[in-house]
């Protein structure tokens, strides 16, 4: 077995999640209280020294984007945790507010003070909602302690925070539909610019980080020692948590360093495949991250090596398919998420899923023909340049990548 890792969840299962005071036992807020002794500008580029890429799925740098969310001009601005952790097979957002949930108020009022915010907003989905009365907790108890509200540890800070929650839709995942879930409006994505970090909620400068990219804030602030950044290597630097699911034994959620084997994370974190079967197909980074088969086991799991064997970290989702389920048969359950949860705004999402979704369909009865195949290709093609947001332009990331590992699925004659 590996040696479980823990930065990130280094606060798990060490104190009592219904009590601030033991949170503070453990440390708890003393990060906040060194924040407020620095300049916001010091505290981005901490960030960016650990070279900490948003864990949301973009993997955009996170000190860049908050001093850039500092650098925007505004006399009011807004912070937002993206709660709504939507993508199938990611959980590890819900471990972080299940067990820590502190950290993560904590994590909010730094990225207020950086980026000279005075609200945060977490949005979080419709299936958590049994978190709610945590994070209320949570939140009253940290105001009534002062952390939150005006004048926070006497800086001239004032800052408080909102929980929403979600009507379960996957959509509301991006960030502007997101934004419009909590202005009260349909849960639906705009067209960009204006770019949130000048025009997000309430046409307000805001800043928007999933869970885990903001729990990991106060760690690295009160990493002296640089412990964070003797794991990893290059562009990678680090830990990640990963949720495993599917055809494990151990499904879960796992602190890594950057650099383990899919190998290791598969067969040692997880637990292996059931009854030793053999692996189908390996889907990183979600419904939407692409697919590879077992030749990929022996590939170091970073943004770079990934990427080079053709997949993605993503959501930080790794789903493992045994033999006993067709690429096809995979591939339909994965078209009928999509098509269920594309809002129908745009028309290439719209009718695009609607119709590779019949096309999977005759591909299992054994009618598809090759113009099927092809116009499977084209469609797919025109979604991920003419769709909207982001999940028309990434729905068909598995299908496009099964083509190519796949090539004998697609055969004409039946799905294999």
């Amino acid at each position: 077995m590996s040696k479980p890792i823990h930065f990130i969840t280094k606060n798990f299962d060490k104190y009592d999640v219904s009590s601030i005071g033991s949170y503070m036992n453990i440390g708890g807020f003393e990060a906040l209280k060194k924040a407020v002794t620095m300049d916001g500008e010091d505290i981005a580029a901490t960030i960016a020294e650990a070279k900490v890429k948003g864990r949301g799925g973009a993997a955009y740098d996170m000190g860049r984007k908050w001093s850039q969310a500092r650098a925007v001009i505004g006399e009011k601005k807004v912070v937002i945790c993206n709660a709504d952790e939507g993508e199938p097979c990611t959980f590890k957002d819900r471990e972080l507010i299940t067990k820590d949930p502190f950290n993560l108020i904590e994590s909010m009022i730094i990225a207020g003070y950086t980026v000279k915010a005075q609200d945060g907003y977490i949005y979080m989905r419709e299936e958590y909602s049994h978190l709610r009365p945590l994070l209320l907790n949570a939140i009253r108890q940290a105001k009534s302690y002062g952390f939150l509200g005006t004048n926070i540890l006497g800086k001239g800070f004032d800052f408080n925070i909102h929980l929403y929650s979600g009507a379960g839709a996957y959509v509301c995942g991006e960030g502007t539909a997101l934004i419009r879930s909590i202005e009260g409006k349909a849960g639906r994505p705009r067209m960009k610019p204006p770019f949130m970090k000048q025009s997000g909620l309430f046409a307000l400068p805001t800043c928007v980080n999933n869970v885990e990219s903001l729990s990991i804030v106060p760690h690295l602030l009160l990493d002296d020692k640089k412990e964070y950044q003797n794991y990893g290597s290059g562009e990678s630097i680090g830990t990640k948590l990963i949720s495993v699911g599917g055809n494990v034994n151990t499904p879960g959620v796992f602190e890594i360093p950057f650099g383990t084997t899919v190998r290791e994370i598969i067969y040692n974190y997880a637990g292996g495949i059931k009854e030793d079967r053999a692996i189908r197909l390996i889907q990183f980074g979600g419904a939407s991250g692409k697919v590879a088969n077992a030749d990929l086991l022996d590939i170091p799991y970073t943004y770079d090596d990934l990427q080079k064997a053709g997949v993605i970290v993503g959501s930080g989702a790794i789903l493992v398919i045994d033999e006993r389920t067709s690429v096809i048969d995979f591939l339909r359950a994965t078209q009928a998420f999509f098509s269920h949860e594309s809002c129908g705004q745009c028309v290439p999402c719209r009718e695009g899923n609607r119709h590779i979704k019949l096309f999977l369909e005759k591909l299992a009865a054994g009618t598809a023909t090759q113009d099927d195949i092809n116009a499977m290709k084209k469609i797919a093609k025109i979604m991920a340049m003419s769709s909207l947001c982001g999940l028309g332009e990434t729905a068909q990331n598995a299908l496009v990548s099964a083509m190519k590992v796949f090539p004998e699925s697609f055969a004409i004659g039946g799905a294999k």
